[in-house]
Order: structure tokens, then C-alpha cells, then sequence
């Protein structure tokens, strides 16, 4: 089974994408508290709610305890909230209408035209090395269909 675009960035980067998401979430703090203890090895709710936040992404990450749909959730905070240079490079290269990196809720896929997007692709490549790659692939696994010619 192919390694999710989520588990390819470093622990590190894992770490402090849900040390964020922990900090503005406390619905999620409170789920993974939850499977942490259902998991087993010991940990009491009230025991894990006094862990800094770090510490407990830590935890989660060792455990590898993020859902498929936590990896996508992850992955748009760090490509549209924390780090939206490359997906605002790639939308308007392929002249995509958006807001600061996100793509309107009634916009229809696909996006854009299968030349559109190489030549977006292309450019993004240029602009960004190989923190583009992790970009791209991270679409095309989970809205590759929106995105011809990737």
C-alpha cells in the first residue's frame, strides 16, 4: 500500500501541523484524547487533557492514530491556511478563480483544462523545486479527477 501524501512529510512537519490543529480544535483535541485512551497503554482522559498540546501530537503521531480523512484535513491546513503560496501560484497559473488559495464551494471540477494544469504544474516546478512535487501529488491522490494532466 502506498505511503499517503500526509505520512510523506517529515514527523516533525506532522508534529506541528496537529499541534495547530489541536490548539484551534478543541473538538479534535477531545477525539483523540478519546481514541488515545480506547487505544490503550495506560492513558486517563484527565491525564491526557493536562499534556501540552505538543506533547499530545507527539503521542498521536508515534501512535500514527490520524484517520485518512484527519490526513486530508491536515494537509489543506497546511497548503490553503498556514502555507497558501504554492496553491495560489498553481490556481492562478491555471486560472482558477479563488480567495486566497481557496477554491469557491460552487465551482465545478475539473478546474481547468488538462493544458492549463501542466503548464500551472510546470510553472509551479520552477517556482517551488521539489516542495512542489509533494504539492502536486498530494492533489492528484485526493482530487486527481478536478485536475486533468496532472
Amino acid at each position: 500500500m502506498p505511503v499517503s501524501p500526509y505520512r510523506q512529510l517529515s514527523v516533525d512537519r506532522r508534529i506541528a501541523l496537529l499541534t495547530h490543529e489541536l490548539t484551534k480544535s478543541r473538538e479534535a483535541r477531545e477525539g483523540f484524547i478519546l481514541r488515545l485512551v480506547a487505544k490503550g497503554g495506560g492513558f486517563r482522559p484527565a491525564t491526557l487533557k493536562k499534556w501540552p498540546v505538543e506533547q499530545l501530537a507527539k503521542e498521536i503521531v508515534r501512535r500514527n492514530m490520524e484517520s485518512p480523512h484527519e490526513e486530508i484535513g491536515l494537509l489543506q491546513l497546511l497548503y490553503v491556511e498556514l502555507e497558501p503560496a504554492m496553491q495560489i501560484h498553481f490556481l492562478e497559473a491555471a486560472g482558477v478563480k479563488h480567495e486566497n488559495g481557496s477554491i469557491p464551494d460552487d465551482l465545478e471540477p475539473p478546474f481547468a483544462s488538462a493544458e492549463q494544469v501542466q503548464s500551472a504544474a510546470a510553472s509551479l516546478r520552477a517556482q517551488f523545486g521539489e516542495g512542489a512535487e509533494h504539492y502536486l501529488h498530494t492533489i492528484k491522490v485526493y482530487n486527481g479527477e478536478a485536475w486533468p494532466g496532472l
